[in-house]
């Protein structure tokens, strides 16, 4: 199973957005910067402020490249407001059907 979740950075007023099959394990390699040249070693207050658990890895990697698509902070504060939303995301991506 496999996870998307969101860090945010008070520092950078950024959000980093990203999946993997173990949230736990990666939230070390980001607080240790283990990713030398990644985005999120330019800082180091990252909190995890959203995660969707129980996901397929492919339906999480689809997920996540949406959330990067939309391209706005409004959408990622709508995402944690209203859970509906992500509902609504675990079915477009689900695995039976194709998603774009």
């Amino acid at each position: 199973m496999a996870t998307v979740y969101i860090l945010f950075s008070e520092k950078l007023n950024k959000h980093y957005i990203g999946s993997c099959k173990n949230l736990d394990e990666r939230l070390v390699k980001h607080k240790e910067k283990e990713y030398i040249n990644s985005f999120t070693s330019n800082t180091n207050d990252w909190k995890l402020c959203f995660q969707v658990q129980d996901l397929d890895y492919q339906q999480a990697r689809k997920i996540e490249s949406h959330i990067k698509s939309m391209k706005s902070k409004i959408y990622i504060q709508n995402l944690m407001k209203y859970p509906e939303m992500i509902i609504k995301l675990i079915g477009k991506f689900n695995n039976e059907g194709s998603s774009r």
